[in-house]
């Protein structure tokens, strides 16, 4: 009787993660929509904000159950935790979740198994989708935190927008400010984001215009002007 052999964990960790990675990016919009159904519909709005509890509820489960799957085929055991720290920082905070969005880009690509967007273009689509999802889950965080504290400048998810906006670009015009401890950690994230995702945007920009003029420049013929 012959026994077929076992995968090794890496490549069982791949599998896994090929099979569940857009699955798992369409509960993240899933519980992005109910937690902003939760923070913006008013306290009476039901059953819409009972609605929006169970699907956050049921995809935040589902996120620990994939977590749960990961470790187990990793064979770190407790090791895959700071190993794996974005997957970590995900399952805490689940309004993260547009940072792995590399990885769906990979997952998708190897399931269509064509021809792919160039590295300026992939740079670019990465920042600037993980840019307006990670600044409108700051901005419900923010007014969540931020509407009913006192002395606060953010009154309204407007606010809260044009703040996330101002922070995520670097601006800071100052007219919208978090005062609460939570408020500010999450302004501090977003400062750090913002630096970096409009750098790999302007940055790859940049790169993609010289290499263009740069053809354009080899294509003439020697001594024209």
């Amino acid at each position: 009787m012959s026994v077929r052999p076992t995968a090794p964990a890496p490549d069982r960790l791949k599998d896994w993660e090929q099979r569940t990675e857009v699955p798992l990016f369409a509960a993240a919009l899933v519980f992005l929509a109910g937690y902003a159904v939760r923070v913006l519909a008013p306290v009476g709005a039901q059953p819409w904000r009972d609605i929006a509890l169970a699907l956050v509820s049921a995809t935040w489960l589902l996120f620990v159950v994939d977590y749960g799957v990961r470790l187990r085929l990793s064979g770190l055991g407790l090791r895959f935790v700071h190993r794996h720290w974005l997957d970590t920082a995900v399952l805490l905070l689940p309004l993260l979740r547009p940072l792995r969005m590399v990885k769906v880009y990979t997952a998708v690509q190897q399931r269509r198994q064509g021809p792919g967007m160039s590295l300026y273009a992939r740079v670019m689509t990465y920042a600037s989708l993980s840019a307006a999802l990670l600044g409108f889950s700051a901005a419900l965080a923010v007014y969540h935190q931020e509407r009913g504290a006192p002395g606060s400048t953010i009154r309204t998810f407007g606010d809260s927008l044009w703040w996330a906006c101002a922070t995520l670009t670097t601006v800071g015009y100052g007219d919208a400010v978090p005062v609460t401890p939570v408020g500010r950690v999450i302004a501090a994230f977003m400062m750090a984001c913002g630096l970096a995702l409009l750098g790999a945007v302007t940055g790859s920009f940049s790169s993609w215009l010289v290499e263009v003029f740069q053809r354009e420049d080899e294509k003439r013929p020697p001594g024209s002007a």
